[in-house]
């Protein structure tokens, strides 16, 4: 068995903590430690909760619990999430994973740097204020390692997401000064049949994970949400990125 871990699991986007079960279920088999926190903002349908909102809410589960010495780990959307906890309480992390997850230039939002198409789907399909993924984004870009029904089921569990989240411009100055300085060690996950972001010059990687300086890159295969079709070995991947 390896070392035990304590891991915080941060959602991605139309997730929620709960979407985390079969991970945490097998790292809590090998004898870590594991926390899911929802974010603000998900599964309560509240178009006035902002990024910043959705990163205190974070901020706050870890420190009522009194959580230190932790790994944090994002998916996707809650790369920018982590990132901006990182920059509040530093010194409680061990190490930050991104899972195929947005590593945010200073000033930009996740709306800035996603493909003209998902700029414009988000535009077309927000509805008071919330955007839910369609079905068909979901079958062909981020769950294509799935059979329909198991597609289907995992969409169903899916709640919408505060455009206002993807929107937001984040000032990620203090984020890059702890990455330039070795005071966050980081460490890229990428599963390689993920074309939520289309391969080539807009992928995952290695757009995403140049920006953390030395960081340790290891790759799956897999979708974007692997999580719903391989857990068991997404697990693995987690405590991999997630070691000494």
């Amino acid at each position: 068995m390896s070392k035990p871990y304590t891991f915080v699991l941060v959602h991605g986007a139309w997730h929620t903590g709960e979407h985390w079960e079969p991970v945490a279920k097998n790292l809590l088999a090998a004898g870590h430690l594991v926390y899911t926190p929802t974010v603000a903002g998900f599964g309560e349908a509240n178009p006035e909760v902002s990024h910043a909102d959705g990163v205190d809410s974070i901020v706050q589960y870890i420190n009522d619990r009194d959580i230190d010495d932790f790994v944090l780990v994002g998916h996707s959307f809650g790369g920018t999430i982590i990132s901006k906890v990182a920059e509040a309480v530093p010194n409680r992390i061990r190490r930050l994973v991104y899972w195929n997850a947005f590593v945010l230039e200073s000033g930009s939002s996740i709306n800035d740097e996603s493909p003209a198409h998902y700029r414009e789907m988000v535009q077309a399909g927000t509805t008071n204020g919330m955007f839910s993924l369609p079905w068909n984004v979901w079958r062909e870009a981020f769950l294509n390692d799935a059979d329909h029904d198991t597609a289907l089921r995992a969409y169903e569990t899916l709640c919408p997401t505060p455009v206002t989240m993807l929107e937001d411009k984040l000032d990620l100055t203090k984020f890059y000064d702890l990455i330039a300085t070795g005071q966050l060690k980081a460490s890229y996950l990428n599963c390689t049949d993920d074309t939520a972001m289309p391969h080539g010059e807009l992928a995952w990687h290695p757009r995403f994970s140049s920006r953390l300086g030395l960081c340790r890159i290891v790759q799956m295969p897999g979708s974007h949400e692997v999580i719903f079709t391989n857990p068991d070995a997404l697990a693995i991947k987690i405590v991999e990125a997630g070691r000494d």
